[in-house]
């Protein structure tokens, strides 16, 4: 398994690359919270068997690579864009927009990046747009398990704003719990009112 997630950094490394940094998001698809994008570079030869696109891990392993990934990693960047600037821009340029905030954090910059199905071109670092890319690359599986928990904790947080929708238990995601809940209190600050389920249809 970690030899099939080793392969892009290794070709990175033949080719030159040194500081490679994967990049990953969580949170396209929710109604309410705010899309969430991470990177992270991690050592050259850095190994942390078991790591894997997020969505293959439960939540305590994401918390326990999280915090490996906090203790081991080079560099860790995260851009968080809220429901009111998505509602302004779609969520494909908030998506992007987050990148590039996660992006600019970095220090040291990388000199290439391994994205999630992004096209980030307008960043001018070499790049390379893999889809599935969190199951390919440890760098990526690793910005995915940033974002995811990062994301998580923030609509904990959100819950105890707003204890009536429930964010704890569905993290915004458009559940049947979660829209009955919409239906009985209507959407909050929180909720992306661009997003179908959101508001009453009309």
């Amino acid at each position: 398994m970690w030899e099939k997630l080793t392969h892009f950094e290794k070709g990175c490394e033949a080719s030159g690359f040194r500081l490679v940094a994967g990049i990953d998001e969580a949170g396209r698809g929710p109604l309410a919270g705010p899309v969430v994008a991470a990177t992270v570079i991690f050592p050259p030869g850095f190994k942390l068997p078991g790591l894997n696109d997020s969505k293959q891990l439960s939540p305590s392993q994401r918390e326990f690579y999280y915090q490996e990934i906090v203790n081991h990693a080079l560099a860790i960047g995260v851009g968080v864009v809220e429901s009111g600037v998505i509602d302004q821009i779609n969520i494909l340029q908030a998506t992007l927009l987050a990148a590039k905030m996660a992006v600019s954090q970095l220090t040291p910059q990388p000199d290439y990046l391994l994205i999630d199905a992004l096209n980030l071109s307008f960043i001018s670092i070499p790049q390379k747009s893999i889809i599935k890319g969190d199951t390919l690359s440890y760098s990526i599986a690793g910005a995915s398990v940033v974002a995811k928990v990062t994301r998580d904790r923030i609509m904990r947080m959100y819950h105890h704003q707003h204890p009536e929708y429930q964010f704890d238990h569905h993290k915004g995601y458009g559940t049947k719990e979660h829209l009955h809940r919409i239906q009985i209190h209507g959407p909050s600050p929180l909720h992306r009112l661009s997003f179908r389920g959101v508001l009453p249809a009309r």
